[in-house]
C-alpha cells in the first residue's frame, strides 16, 4: 500500500520516474521520422521526403506509427533505467567529488557508457520487433504467410518459432557496440553544453527550458552521428528473417556486403533524417526529464 510514496521519496525513485516521462515524450515526438529512417536504411530509395510521400500515398499516414506499441510498452522502463543507472554511477567513478558538487565530466562519460551497454539488453529485442513491423507494407500483409503479423506479439511468436528464444536477441552485439560509446558521448555533450549555455546551472539546477532543449538536441545529434554506421548494420541484420538463406551472416559480413554493393555512402543513408529526429526527440527527452525531476523534488 505504501510502495509508491516510499519509492518516490527516494532519489533513485525520482530519477526512474522522471526518466520514464522523458522516454515517452521522446518516442511520441520522433516516431514518424524513425519509421522513415528505418525504411531508408533498408532500401535503395531516395530522400526522406520521397520515402515519406511514397509511404503516405500507398499505406496512409498512420503507417508511420506502425510498430510503436513495441517500444511504447517498454520505453518507460528502458529510459527510466538508463537515467537511473546514469545518476547512480556518475559519482561512483569519481568519489572525490563532494556531494554538493555536480559529477565530473569523466564520471558523466563513464556512467553513460555503462548505462548504454546495460540498456542494450532491453532495447535490442524491442528494436528487433519494431523494425520488422516498420518494414511490413500493406502489400506484404496481404501475403498469406504474414497475415497474422498484426502486432508485436505476433512478430515475437514468429521469431521464437523460427529461431527459439535466442532469436529474440539477434543483433545484441552490434546494439551494445552502438549504444555504449554513444551514451557516454550523449550525457557528456548534454552536461557540457548545458554548462556553457547557462554557467553554473549544473550546480544550482536553474537551467532554462531553452537550455534543456538545445543541449538535449545537440547531445542526441552528436551521439547519433558517432554511431550511425553501426545503426545501419544493426537495422539490416535485424530486418532479415532468421534462416539458412539469410543475406548477412554477422556484423563484419553485413558491413562488407553493404559497402561492396552500394558503396560507403550506404553507411550514412538516412543520416539527415536521423540527426533532425535526434535533435527533436532528445530535446524533448531532457526537457521532460528535468521538468519531471524538478516537480518530484519540489518540497511538498
Amino acid at each position: 500500500m505504501n510502495f509508491w510514496p516510499e519509492f518516490l521519496a527516494s532519489s533513485w525513485g525520482k530519477e526512474f520516474v522522471a526518466g520514464g516521462f522523458g522516454g515517452i515524450a521522446g518516442l511520441i515526438s520522433g516516431y514518424p521520422l524513425d519509421s522513415i529512417r528505418v525504411r531508408q536504411q533498408n532500401s535503395k530509395s531516395g530522400s526522406a521526403f520521397n520515402v515519406f510521400r511514397h509511404v503516405v500515398a500507398r499505406e496512409g499516414p498512420l503507417s508511420l506509427y506502425r510498430g510503436m506499441a513495441a517500444p511504447l510498452a517498454s520505453v518507460t522502463f528502458q529510459n527510466a533505467m538508463v537515467f537511473q543507472i546514469y545518476a547512480m554511477l556518475s559519482r561512483t567513478f569519481d568519489r572525490q567529488i563532494l556531494a554538493s558538487d555536480p559529477p565530473s565530466y569523466k564520471g558523466v562519460a563513464l556512467s553513460g557508457i555503462a548505462a548504454g551497454a546495460i540498456q542494450s539488453l532491453i532495447i535490442s529485442p524491442v528494436e528487433l520487433v519494431k523494425i520488422q513491423l516498420q518494414l511490413q507494407s500493406n502489400t506484404n500483409q496481404c501475403n498469406n504467410q504474414v497475415t497474422r503479423l498484426k502486432g508485436p506479439r505476433d512478430v515475437t511468436r514468429r521469431i521464437v518459432k523460427q529461431a527459439g528464444l535466442r532469436g529474440i536477441y539477434r543483433g545484441l552485439t552490434v546494439t551494445v557496440l552502438r549504444d555504449a560509446h554513444s551514451h557516454g558521448l550523449y550525457f557528456w555533450v548534454y552536461e557540457y553544453t548545458k554548462e556553457q549555455l547557462h554557467p553554473g546551472c549544473r550546480k544550482n539546477g536553474h537551467e532554462s527550458f531553452q537550455t534543456m532543449l538545445v543541449a538535449g538536441g545537440l547531445a542526441g545529434s552528436v551521439s547519433w552521428i558517432s554511431c550511425y554506421p553501426l545503426d545501419v548494420v544493426k537495422t539490416r541484420l535485424q530486418a532479415q528473417s532468421q534462416s539458412k538463406t539469410a543475406k548477412y551472416h554477422g556484423i563484419v559480413d553485413c558491413f562488407r556486403q553493404s559497402v561492396r554493393t552500394e558503396g560507403y555512402g550506404v553507411l550514412w543513408r538516412g543520416v539527415g533524417t536521423t540527426v533532425g529526429r535526434a535533435f527533436i526527440v532528445n530535446g524533448a527527452i531532457f526537457t521532460a526529464y528535468e521538468t519531471a525531476l524538478r516537480f518530484l523534488c519540489k518540497p511538498q
